[in-house]
């Protein structure tokens, strides 16, 4: 109501006031004639409300159907300007329109009827009123302004017009442009005169290299495309100006003939005021539409060049929308509104004087729609009021039309009123149907708008399908459709099953177009509901079917959580649905309201597998709100959570320096974000740009609740701060780096560390020390006073400053004590006051021998050397210890001399005596002692000549059963190599080990003739396996035993013996001891591995054949029975080799006694508290040693590994006892003894 009155008032009409209930009572008015055109105006407003009130309450704006007969209306139409470019495309004119029955069109161009269906030079398509301009001809003649018309028998509907416009070629004239010459100084024009074209315009003042000419305040481009020059200058000459304009929208670009400038020398330049060239006299005025950019120039020549100023009067210029371009000579506002309505002031200056210009601005603005006439279907008998109110300045005029025709020039019924603005219609009828057209214009534009007026009579029309199955879910709202069309407006009701009752009350809302909304339903709810139409003229009625399912709901909900920095997160989100609908359940994830796609499980950070969200390693972009979305064809439920993404805080902002000191500052800063973990502590840490730029350290550590720590500085630095931030996640990115603060400088605080004295020459010596750190100068000239005396003298320091960090003293005693010290200074001071330190000149070689050398006899093979020591005068530095030298001259077994090979032994420190390990014994041996200190060995001692008693001798080297008889077996052995000492004789020992648990009692044979190696042994059990031990005897004892075993046979004859040896793939074996013909022999090869005999790779039984020969004659090597015995011997040496492996690995299974603990050895002495030196020989060879003697009780030892048993090599290390480093634990399991065919090393096993 309150639209419609103030449309009325707008019109002209009188205000009056109304009401729900009708139109209050005036005052009573005089009936005289002067008031009787008034009263008949009132009347017909009031008749007007009336109207408009009978409108609102008897129409309905609702679509029509296609089947149903309707006016003409227009869907789709050109825009208002249509530009014929590109040239060589064609360029279609667009009408389309709706409407029953079908629409014919029509085309009006220039206001002059025209019809495209018959031009040639057109296309156009049936049921259309589209048509296509080939460009295939000359098109101009198309150019104007067309309007469409689209008409059934009901009515006419128009669009609005459209312009073709058809451009031509820009060109510039092709004429010669006369040259231009002027004097330094002047003020000149370049003209440009672009040539008509479609805009935008854009003109370029460039030479014909295309360079642009430069422009600033002097030189100006102005909106009319002339080149202006406030003043010239001689390098303005030049012989190619060309202006060139370009024309965006059709693509093209023009440019003008060169223009020549020719600047002459002026001998002298006259100064004048500013005068304005654009615009010209004194005032302007213009023109703008609001929304549109208001562009102002102002352009002035001068000398000097003048400034421009932009003001406006009564006000400021709107900063926010205001641009200056040109240097200041075009002032634009943007988005002009009315407020920028009003006189503008150009003041172009110099310092001779000032000229200015006004623009009077006046805002205007084309037509807009306040309020256009609406298209409705209307009921026979109602009436309507069309209104066409629009705004603008100057204001728009109104116009109206019907079906396309001026409503003057069409005949109305008496029930039809126009009044400017607004038609009435009343008691309308079905001919009333008609299109309206309403046009608002001024000068800045015209608009159109239209309205459909369908008069109809119709009975209900349902255009819903009849039953549909609607299937819902509980708790949903849901909507069964019966969309209705009818003339009188129908009455609509639903009701369910087989009820009569009409659907009422909160749960069920009926809406206007006739859909039954049922708000939450239930299973109840489910069934067939039927919904009736009726009006004046009839009834229908449709049916619809509704199911209504369980909810999806979830069951297992997602739950906000905090997450680590580059941890995992993992969400579930379980829901359950109807079974009816679980085909289509689908489970969605989005994050922010956004959706998370599905990704690549093997490549991406996020993993989502059906209702499971997983985030491999989570980053602080993944924090926010994630929901998991559940939804089926019928519903949808959704569940949220938050993810907070814990992580290292921001680093610290806003360094700042305060309370600046010498040797202090305070630094503050602001704390960056925790990422939702609390701080815990503050790290500042500095750098110094002088002496190490880009090396930071830390400095101090703050506690989180403070934001600034007072720090204390060392002098003559450049520092710079820097802050992180430490939380339970971890450490921060570092700050950015503070301002540099330097600190003054000052005296060193401290001296050099580590003063020492190196002395490479007995009569001088090298004081060294650690340079002070850069950090430790403390300001700029760092230099060290080295300052020395001899001690205990108080005799003045004799000092010498230096720049290095060592200092050579040179013609000093040899070894005598100093005192020292080192001092640092720079150019503001010393240090404090250094420590002394005592230190001893260059060291010369001791210059005396040991007297008084000893030699005491321990063992065969240990020796104790003594001497006296050496005066301190004679040391001539300090004393490292004293050096042993020994060499052997000769054997006394044999009376051999050997060639001298010196052996060291070094004893550190003050000693006077030594042993000496690793002798030979039965020798004769030189000794000789040194003392040594860092510059090297003295003069060696007087020589000691001195001999090592006997031994015990080496093992033999092999032990052989040479024939086995029923209680005999006849033995061989070989002599030891070393027997250390004059041989008395051997122990034979042996006992029985058959392949029982039993052993026999061990029993022996003293064999007292030296020279003898072989041996026969009687009284021995037939059939009865023995093992043989062999020992060498001196005077001192019997030494380690060689062993072999053996099984004497059941009768007597030649006997059986195994004979085994290891070989490798390539070996051959002869048992050269096995001379005698005839000779029976079983040949086995078994692997090493195995211990039992029966598991050989070979067998075989040979014979041996063969005479004894006394001589053998000439000749022999070519008798055929002489190769032939050498090939029968190589083949026997095959199956020997054989054989004598496979006796060497067969060993009987029996127990052996725990081994006894050793004796002493017969020469040992006490020697636990004697030294041993650190030995070296001439050679740099390791020590050799022997074996230590065995018990005579024992005969043989149990422990009588060589030192080679236990090491990398035949020699062995002493411990200072003279006993071997490291504890004989056991024999070594050596299967067989390689490269000199010794028996395998086992002990007697006493009984």
């Amino acid at each position: 109501r309150e639209e419609l009155g103030a449309a009325v008032q707008e019109d002209g009409s009188p205000s009056m006031s109304w009401s729900f209930q009708g139109l209050m009572p005036y005052t009573a008015l005089p009936l005289s004639a002067a008031h009787s055109q008034e009263m008949e105006h009132l009347a017909a407003n009031i008749l007007l409300f009336l109207l408009l009130f009978s409108m609102l309450t008897l129409t309905q704006a609702v679509e029509i159907p296609p089947q149903v007969e309707q006016l003409p209306t227009i869907t789709e139409w050109s825009s208002t300007t249509v530009v014929a470019f590109p040239p060589d495309e064609d360029f279609s004119m667009k009408c389309e329109a709706k409407g029953n029955p079908e629409p014919t069109f029509q085309w009006t161009k220039d206001d002059k009827p025209y019809n495209p269906f018959t031009d040639p030079q057109v296309l156009t398509t049936r049921n259309s009123g589209t048509f296509t301009i080939q460009n295939n001809a000359n098109i101009s003649e198309f150019q104007g302004k067309y309007r469409c018309f689209a008409s059934n028998k009901l009515g006419t509907a128009i669009s609005e017009e459209v312009q073709f416009i058809v451009p031509s070629e820009p060109k510039f004239p092709n004429e010669k442009i006369d040259p231009v010459e002027v004097k330094e100084g002047d003020a000149v024009v370049l003209p440009c005169n672009p040539p008509a074209g479609i805009p935008p315009l854009h003109i370029y003042w460039m030479t014909l290299d295309l360079v642009h000419i430069p422009q600033d305040e002097r030189v100006t481009l102005g909106l009319d495309g002339n080149l202006y020059f406030a003043n010239v200058e001689e390098t303005d000459s030049r012989s190619d100006y060309c202006c060139f304009a370009a024309f965006t929208r059709i693509r093209t670009i023009v440019q003008q003939m060169p223009m020549t400038l020719t600047v002459h020398s002026a001998n002298s330049l006259k100064e004048r005021r500013p005068k304005l060239v654009v615009p010209s006299g004194s005032t302007t005025s213009r023109v703008i539409v609001r929304g549109d950019d208001l562009v102002l120039e102002c352009i002035a020549e001068a000398l000097p060049t003048p400034k421009i100023e932009w003001l406006k009067r009564g006000g400021d210029l709107p900063k926010s929308r205001v641009v200056t371009e040109y240097h200041g000579k075009i002032l634009k506002i943007k988005d002009v509104s009315d407020a920028d309505d009003g006189t503008y002031h150009c003041v172009a200056s110099n310092h001779i004087g000032r000229a200015q210009h006004e623009f009077h601005i006046r805002v205007e603005e084309p037509p807009q729609w306040k309020r256009k006439p609406e298209s409705n279907v209307y009921s026979i008998g109602s009436s309507t009021v069309l209104l066409c109110v629009a705004t603008g300045n100057p204001e728009p005029e109104i116009k109206w039309k019907v079906n396309g025709i001026a409503i003057e020039n069409v005949m109305l019924p008496s029930s039809h009123l126009v009044r400017g603005k607004e038609i009435s219609i009343t008691d309308l009828q079905v001919n009333d149907s008609a299109v309206y057209q309403c046009e608002a214009s001024n000068i800045h534009g015209t608009i159109l708008a239209s309205a459909n007026i369908d008069v109809l009579h119709i009975s209900p029309l349902i255009l819903s399908l009849d039953n549909v199955e609607y299937i819902t879910v509980a708790r949903k709202p849901v909507l069964l459709h019966c969309k209705v069309f009818a003339v009188p407006e129908p009455v609509i009701s639903w009701i369910k099953d087989e009820s009569t009752v009409p659907l009422q009350g909160a749960h069920f809302s009926i809406h206007d177009n006739g859909t039954l909304e049922i708000k939450e339903p239930d299973q109840e709810d489910s069934g067939s509901y039927t919904c009736w139409v009726t009006n004046q003229l009839n009834k229908a009625a449709i049916t619809a079917h509704l199911t209504v399912l369980e909810a999806t709901k979830i069951v297992r909900m997602p739950a906000s959580r905090p997450v680590m920095k580059l941890h995992k997160g993992r969400w579930e989100c379980h829901a359950e649905t109807d079974p009816r609908l679980k085909h289509s359940l689908k489970v969605s994830w989005e994050k922010d309201g956004e959706d998370l796609e599905m990704t690549d499980t093997k490549h991406s950070r996020i993993i989502i597998e059906k209702d499971t969200l997983t985030i491999l390693s989570v980053i602080p972009e993944d924090q926010g709100d994630y929901s998991c979305v559940v939804q089926t064809s019928l519903d949808s439920v959704s569940a949220t959570f938050h993810l907070t993404v814990l992580d290292v805080p921001n680093p610290p902002e806003n360094l700042y320096l305060m309370e600046k000191h010498n040797q202090s500052v305070r630094l503050s800063w602001e704390a960056g974000k925790s990422h939702h973990s609390p701080m815990k502590e503050f790290i500042v840490e500095y750098e110094d740009e002088r002496w190490r730029p880009e090396e930071w350290h830390e400095i101090a550590r703050v506690p989180p609740n403070e934001s600034s720590v007072l720090l204390s500085l060392v002098p003559y630095l450049q520092y710079r701060f820097r802050v992180s931030a430490v939380n339970d996640v971890g450490r921060s990115q570092p700050s950015e780096a503070s301002e540099i603060y330097e600190t003054a400088p000052a005296a060193p605080d401290r001296n050099p560390a580590n003063v020492r004295v190196e002395a490479d020459d007995p009569n001088e010596m090298t004081i060294r020390w650690e340079p002070l750190k850069p950090e430790e100068h403390n300001g700029p000239g760092v230099v060290y006073r080295v300052s020395w005396r001899l001690r205990g003298q108080e005799s003045d320091w004799k000092e010498e400053t230096v720049k290095r960090h060592s200092f050579t003293v040179k013609g000093t005693p040899t070894y005598v004590p100093y005192d020292i010290k080192v001092q640092a200074e720079n150019h503001f001071g010393s240090a404090p006051a250094p420590k002394i330190f005592m230190a001893y000149s260059g060291e010369n070689t001791p210059d005396g021998a040991p007297p008084n050398v000893t030699v005491e006899i321990l063992n065969s093979t240990l020796i104790k050397a003594g001497w006296s020591k050496i005066r301190q005068d004679q040391v001539r530095g300090h004393l490292e210890g004293y050096k042993v030298s020994w060499w052997k001259i000769r054997s006394l077994l044999d009376g051999k001399r050997d060639h001298p090979e010196r052996h060291f032994l070094t004893f550190p420190g003050d000693k006077d005596s030594g042993m000496i390990p690793g002798l030979d014994p039965f020798s004769e041996y030189h000794l000789s002692v040194a003392a040594f200190n860092s510059r090297g060995d003295g003069p060696q001692s007087v020589k000691k000549t001195f001999q090592t008693p006997q031994g015990v001798p080496e093992q033999p080297p092999f032990l052989k059963i040479l024939s086995f008889d029923k209680d005999s077996v006849t033995l061989s052995w070989g002599i030891p190599e070393k027997p250390n000492g004059i041989l008395t004789g051997y122990l034979l020992q042996y006992q029985a080990i058959n392949d029982t648990k039993e052993i026999g009692r061990l029993k022996g044979v003293n064999v007292t003739n030296p020279s003898a190696e072989t041996w026969k042994i009687r009284g021995l059990d037939p059939s009865t396996r023995y093992k043989f031990y062999l020992s060498a005897c001196t005077a001192l004892g019997c030494g380690r035993s060689a062993t072999e075993e053996g099984l004497t046979v059941t009768q007597a004859g030649p006997g059986i013996r195994r004979i085994s040896e290891a070989v490798n793939s390539t070996q051959s074996f002869l048992p050269t001891d096995l001379h005698q013909p005839g000779v029976e022999l079983t040949v086995q090869l078994v692997p090493k591995s195995e211990a039992n005999i029966s598991s050989s790779m070979f067998e075989d039984i040979f014979e041996t054949r063969g005479r004894v020969y006394v001589g053998v004659s000439e000749g022999v090597s070519t008798q055929g029975w002489f190769i032939g015995l050498m090939c029968a011997i190589a083949l026997l040496t095959l199956v020997l080799l054989a054989a004598c492996f496979v006796h060497r690995n067969k060993g009987g299974k029996y127990s052996v006694k725990e081994k006894e603990d050793l004796h002493s050895d017969l020469e040992a002495h006490s020697v636990r508290d004697e030294h041993f030196g650190e030995y070296s020989d001439s050679d740099e060879k390791p020590l050799k040693s022997s074996l230590r003697s065995l018990s005579v009780d024992l005969k043989c030892s149990d422990s009588v590994d060589s030192l080679g048993d236990y090491g990398d090599s035949e020699h062995g290390q002493f411990n200072e006892d003279g006993s071997f480093i490291g504890a004989y634990t056991g024999l070594k399991d050596k299967e067989t003894v390689e490269g000199n065919r010794k028996s395998k090393l086992l002990y007697p096993i006493h009984a």
